[in-house]
């Protein structure tokens, strides 16, 4: 599986000129071939070369290496925007948002991210320094640093292209590393359930919360002075915002990670595997007041469901997805599914059996029972092949019996 690992460059101040005008040259260049991939509507890699490589070199400086990675930067763009499109993220063709997107050609920041391959980045793990090119031609010996672990996992299994990144002042590299993957278990029979939210983060099956009080009250503190200060819009006012930008993405991330790693060491000490909620498009299907929108927006579920995939992914935890249609209003004892079943947010009272529980734990047992009968539908059977002499139990020349069709989780529906 491939993993990334951020590192932090310490340039001297004429390397970090050096990075910098590198930077702006290469993020220049791209906004030009966007234009000409725009106007001559040539968004192919093979294609494009054609047409402005000579001159990203020559008017630019780059070299040979550089200049093929702009191009291929620009042509991921063109990539990007136009899955963006198909999957609707930019809302209808008529709206303003989609028109602004298609009518003119994409344009990169000076500082934007810039890749380098193993031609034009070498590194020394033993001396902790890298050797970049830049315009200004080789530099060596940039010193960088990282947290022990990474610096061991960069060491072991980086492979591939690394990104050049310059943030708040600081010089970064991303370097792709392709990690290993632990061996599947495929034999778990019982799966411990995640049911995501915003009052409460995740609520496991077993019957834990991770509360997310703290989380909302630093959210809203942040909301509201960045209102603030940006309504004072004073030079010191400024220079506050600017410090505290990205601490809100800083925190979730960390509290995110540590609910992930927890989850994912109680799966694999009780030989569970993980089930998770399908959430995808619920802001487009959610309509909310006003007051309420920046919270749901503010709801990092997708990032917490993609660190929790990728450290079971790495200790062979099985995952598993499920529709989350009515968990929050079926009775997880007998099924009955209402409305009126979910009497507050905190409580859940069944209208048919008198079942009383948590509304949070009693939607993790629902995704725990839909995961259960999800993954009995699609594993595979592990029972040993039938022998294939004639006359003993199969005739040689049948065909295989066909392995049981994976059922979706959509086509689940709960008991009653």
């Amino acid at each position: 599986m491939k993993l990334t690992v951020q590192v932090k460059l310490l340039p001297t101040p004429h390397q970090a000129a050096a990075l910098e005008e590198t930077l702006h040259a290469c993020n220049q260049a791209a906004t030009w071939v966007s234009s000409v991939a725009f106007e001559r509507d040539v968004k192919r890699n093979f294609a494009l070369r054609e047409h402005t490589y000579t001159a990203v070199k020559d008017r630019w400086g780059l070299g040979a290496q550089a200049a093929q990675h702009v191009i291929k930067k620009t042509c991921d763009a063109y990539t990007t925007l136009k899955a963006n499109l198909t999957a609707g993220n930019l809302g209808k063709p008529s709206s303003k948002r989609y028109r602004r997107a298609v009518e003119k050609p994409i344009s990169f920041r000076p500082e934007g991210a810039k890749p380098y391959d193993d031609r034009m980045l070498s590194w020394q793990h033993t001396e902790r320094t890298v050797s970049i090119w830049t315009l200004s031609g080789r530099m060596k010996e940039v010193a960088f640093t990282a947290a022990p672990e990474h610096l061991a996992r960069l060491a072991l299994y980086r492979k591939g292209e690394s990104d050049l990144l310059y943030r708040d002042g600081m010089w970064f590299l991303t370097a792709t590393c392709e990690v290993p993957e632990a061996e599947p278990n495929t034999s778990v029979t019982q799966f411990l359930a995640i049911d995501l939210g915003i009052v409460n983060i995740a609520t496991t099956s077993d019957g834990q919360i991770m509360a997310g009080r703290r989380l909302n009250r630093g959210r809203l503190r942040e909301r509201t002075l960045r209102q603030k200060l940006q309504k004072k819009n004073t030079p010191s006012a400024k220079r506050r915002l600017k410090k505290r930008r990205r601490k809100e993405a800083r925190r979730v991330r960390d509290i995110n990670h540590k609910i992930a790693k927890h989850v994912v060491a109680e799966a694999e000490r009780t030989g569970r595997g993980i089930a998770l909620e399908d959430l995808t498009g619920i802001r487009a299907r959610v309509r909310l007041r006003k007051p309420q929108r920046a919270t749901l927006h503010s709801w990092a579920f997708a990032q917490l469901g993609a660190f929790i995939a990728y450290k079971a992914r790495k200790t062979g935890v099985a995952v598993v997805h499920v529709d989350p249609a009515y968990t929050s209003r079926a009775c997880a004892q007998c099924g009955h599914i209402d409305k009126a079943n979910r009497v507050s947010q905190a409580r859940f009272v069944c209208r048919s059996c008198g079942f009383v529980d948590h509304a949070d734990r009693n939607g993790s047992r629902n995704i725990r029972h839909r995961a259960e009968v999800l993954w009995r539908c699609g594993a595979q059977s592990t029972a040993p092949d039938p022998p294939l002499t004639p006359g003993v139990g199969q005739d040689a020349n049948a065909a295989p019996q066909p392995v049981a069709p994976v059922m979706q989780a959509r086509d689940f529906q709960p008991r009653v």
